[in-house]
């Protein structure tokens, strides 16, 4: 280290301490104006990006499970978009000819899209977690029915008691009808948000139960069989699709490697 590149540092340091100094004796309004001023941008911003959001991005995180408004979604997906462009522009600076605007351009659309490529896999798992826990939840709802639970009583303490994302669901649509939200609003929200094989006919049960007032016993252990035999020919067609993987792996992987280890032992030392 030079002498300069010290006095550097020490100056570096000097105006860190004065500035944070300068920080803290500042008066009190002034911050506050900041502040304050600092909210309205980013709920200006915030507003833009919301109306400027495509028209199937609040569906789409409702699906996902996200809470995130549109609006706040958006706004990463800007921010990442340029911040990979303020990180690529140097790199494609060194570039010859055109690869370095087409790789800066394509580093600046995959920030962009990843968001929403998170969304769809999220919104997947959570389709498979709702199709696996289906025939558990809908046996428990039938128990609780059985014992003279109410339909919302039952969905209540099917989402308390059961650690699933089936179960949140009817334990947000219950929350939501003890607020005082309509029962057919809260179905229809759980339909939205749960877009799984099983779903709609669950919805469908529990609306003429509570219509009509019948117990919706019977309907819920047939769904409950139906979606049992769902998840096993799901789980039949998994195994089904791994098999030429597994085989694909042993032919370009193990196979060689036992050859070469083969080869290795025939030659001579």
């Amino acid at each position: 280290m030079t002498a300069a590149t010290a006095l550097a540092a020490a100056a570096g340091g000097i105006a860190a301490l004065g500035t944070t100094e300068l920080a803290r004796g500042w008066p009190g309004p002034r911050p506050l104006r900041a502040q304050r001023l600092t909210r309205a941008l980013l709920a200006r911003a915030g507003r833009r990006l919301s109306a400027r959001a495509p028209r199937d991005l609040p569906s789409r995180l409702e699906v996902a499970g996200v809470e995130t408004p549109p609006g706040d979604v958006m706004a990463v997906k800007t921010g990442a978009a340029l911040v990979t462009l303020l990180a690529t522009l140097p790199l494609a600076a060194d570039l010859p000819g055109r690869l370095g605007a087409a790789g800066c351009a394509l580093a600046v659309a995959a920030a962009f899209l990843a968001p929403d490529v998170w969304l769809r896999a999220r919104s997947r798992r959570r389709r498979r977690a709702v199709e696996a826990e289906l025939g558990d939840v809908l046996d428990l709802l039938r128990v609780a029915v059985a014992a003279g639970f109410t339909i919302g009583r039952a969905l209540a303490e099917v989402g308390r008691r059961h650690p699933g994302t089936l179960a949140c669901e009817l334990h947000r649509a219950a929350h939501a009808v003890a607020l005082g939200a309509p029962a057919q609003d809260a179905l229809a929200a759980l339909e939205r948000r749960c877009p799984a094989a099983g779903i709609p006919a669950l919805t469908a049960a529990l609306r003429r139960a509570a219509r009509h007032g019948a117990g919706p016993g019977p309907a819920l252990a047939a769904q409950a069989a139906d979606a049992r035999a769902r998840a096993a020919r799901a789980e039949a067609e998994r195994a089904a699709r791994a098999a030429p993987q597994v085989q694909l792996v042993v032919a370009l992987v193990l196979v060689p490697s036992v050859m070469l280890l083969v080869a290795a032992a025939l030659v001579p030392a």
